[in-house]
């Protein structure tokens, strides 16, 4: 128990002393309490001072920043005022653009300073215009290139490198269609409309000046090369022109600033206005030479025609429809041309009539001029043939036999297709040529040189229009041309034999007469003989038909000499004379010879009387003769 009481006792004096340990700490912190809500009262006031000078100071630094964000913006727009205005450097033309590119998107958001933005927009904008046209114009300058075949000259790719980027940005320029309340849209679109308006100027003066040097040689050329020919290289020359003005659209349509359709055909038909006008000017000088010597140039007014015909398609797409022009040179041309070509036609068979009027004086017996003529005419007809029928069927069937009492435009183009129109014109040339052959052979003064004139002419005219032809010319030749032809070659033929053989054959005609006769006939074959040779000395008989000339020779020959053997037969018995070798000149065999000597295409310079070891007459022999 007493332990207990102690224990007792002692707690409560522990208890006692937790109670005045824990009294006096109650009276520290009320202390303390007392502090702070004093020290509170005291710091109050600063603390809310504090607030206001740090509000004050965060809007100064507000305030700074927002200072130096301005003078940097200024900064860059004065730098970005000076790299518009000082223009686009070279290698530099990407940072130029981007600077317009933000400029641009600026003004389009309405900022305060939006006017003088689009100020200098509109500046850096023409800027780059500038250079479109600079680069435009190095594209389009230089040497064309010679040759006698026009080569294009495309765009240097150099140049259309740096171009390509460029227009890409002018194409997004302001303009008052799409951006109409841009202060810069009305002065960056005049501007545009300048420079397309120049590059189609530049290139059109360009693409002349590549095409206008072949043009000047197919004008020349044409004076001097087969009509024909010259006819297709007019072609081959607007073909080429057709080709760059198509290659020029295409280039337009990749350089354009401006592509609304208007403009792509306004800018088109500037640029190829050089070219039309080039054409006019090339095809009216064609025209002149044509109209000056229509004869000689007939050729190049049907093959230009042909040529230029097929083109009329293409011409009406490349530079009428694209350009919307309603103006077409080509078939202004294409009339003046084919004008010419319908008056051809009925002149150059006047021209063969009025040669058979002859010029006075002796015609000889060679080649007329209106026999080559007519076979160069006719052999080149059919390299043009489908000009030359469509022309004759426009004139009207047998309209070109004008001044022959042809009652003009009665045949209806209906009746008559283009082959047998051609082949109607054809006969008549070829009649028209024949019946002036006759009538000049008939002018000469001698009928034996008149026969070997006419048959040499005719014989050529047959040779090289059905015999041997150098072109396709039976195709224009009807059966009733070749008819005629056929017709006066044999026609002619005879007449030649009758007028330069038949009173040889008539001397020898077996009448009951003295020896006397019989001497005077043989004396009479043999003087004419020598007539005839030198007749043929003088008169070559087809000299450029060797075949014609062996037909004729052996025809010749059997018509001679079978006659005269038959004569010397019929008088061997009859002793003549008792010199026969002072009539009968020449055997048979060598008179065959003299007469194949005719047409051996040498002079025929045969003697009189052959030597003595060439006197070798079987029949003469038989019956006791000799020389």
């Amino acid at each position: 128990m007493d332990d207990e009481t102690a224990e007792i006792e002692l707690l409560e004096q522990n208890l006692n002393k937790t109670r005045l340990i824990s009294q006096r700490m109650t009276s520290i912190l009320s202390s303390y309490d007392t502090r702070l809500v004093k020290l509170e009262k005291s710091i109050l006031p600063l603390y809310t001072s504090t607030q206001v000078l740090t509000r004050r100071a965060n809007n100064i630094e507000s305030a700074l920043q927002k200072i130096d964000a301005i003078a940097s913006y200024h900064e860059g727009i004065a730098a970005e005022e000076a790299l518009i205005l000082r223009g686009p450097q070279p290698n530099q033309l990407n940072a130029y653009i981007e600077v317009l590119e933000r400029m641009n998107v600026s003004v389009a958001f309405n900022s305060t300073d939006s006017r003088d933005k689009a100020r200098l927009v509109e500046s850096g904008a023409k800027k780059l215009i500038q250079l479109y046209t600079k680069l435009v114009a190095e594209g389009s300058s230089g040497v064309p290139p010679g040759g006698s075949e026009f080569t294009p000259v495309p765009f240097p790719a150099s140049i259309m490198a740096t171009l390509k980027p460029l227009v890409a940005f002018l194409r997004t320029l302001p303009l008052p269609a799409t951006h109409p309340s841009h202060p810069a849209a009305p002065g960056v679109q005049a501007a545009l409309k300048d420079a397309q308006k120049g590059y189609g100027d530049m290139r059109g003066a360009w693409v002349r000046k590549c095409l206008e040097t072949f043009g000047k040689r197919v004008v020349d050329r044409a004076e001097t090369i087969d009509g024909v020919a010259a006819g297709m290289e007019v072609g081959r020359w607007t073909e080429d022109m057709l080709a760059v003005a198509d290659e020029e659209y295409k280039l337009l349509l990749e350089l354009a600033p401006l592509t609304t359709s208007a403009a792509i055909s306004s800018t088109y038909a500037t640029l190829i206005s050089p070219l039309t006008n080039l054409f006019t000017s090339t095809l009216g000088s064609l025209g002149s030479l044509i109209k000056r010597n229509l004869n000689k140039n007939t050729f190049l007014a049907l093959s230009a025609h042909s040529s230029l015909t097929s083109l009329q398609p293409r011409w009406n797409e490349v530079m009428s429809r694209r350009a919307d022009r309603k103006e077409n040179e080509l078939k202004e041309g294409l009339h003046s041309i084919r004008a010419s070509c319908l008056r051809s036609f009925p002149e150059f068979l006047a021209d063969i009539r009025m040669a058979g009027l002859g010029k006075g004086g002796e015609i000889g017996t060679g080649l007329a001029d209106i026999t080559t003529s007519t076979v160069q005419y006719l052999e080149r007809i059919p390299a043009v043939k489908d000009a030359a029928a469509s022309a004759l069927l426009t004139l009207g069937d047998g309209n070109w036999k004008m001044g022959e009492g042809t009652q003009i435009g009665k045949t209806k183009s209906t009746d008559v297709d283009e082959q047998t129109v051609l082949e109607h014109f054809t006969y008549d040339v070829v009649n028209a040529t024949v019946q002036s052959l006759l009538s000049l052979s008939r002018m000469n003064k001698r009928p034996a040189f008149g026969a070997i004139f006419l048959l040499n002419n005719i014989s050529y005219l047959r040779t090289h229009l059905l015999v041997r032809p150098r072109s396709d010319v039976s195709s224009i030749l009807s059966r009733p041309s070749q008819e005629l032809l056929q017709s006066n070659f044999r026609t002619a033929k005879a007449g030649y034999f009758d007028a330069n053989f038949s009173p040889l054959l008539q001397t020898l005609i077996d009448e009951k007469d003295k020896k006397s006769a019989v001497k005077e006939k043989f004396t009479r074959f043999f003087d004419l003989l020598d007539e005839v040779t030198e007749r043929h000395a003088v008169a070559r008989v087809l000299q450029d038909d060797p075949e014609g000339r062996a037909t004729v020779a052996d025809e010749a020959v059997k018509l001679v000499v079978p006659s005269l053997q038959r004569f010397i037969q019929r008088n061997l018995g009859k002793e003549f004379s008792k010199n026969p070798q002072k009539y009968i000149k020449m055997s048979p065999e060598d008179v065959e010879s003299l007469i194949k000597g005719f047409y051996s295409g040498r002079g025929s310079s045969a003697p009189s009387v052959p030597p003595p070891e060439k006197l070798t007459n079987t029949l003469l022999q038989q019956a006791g003769w000799g020389w």
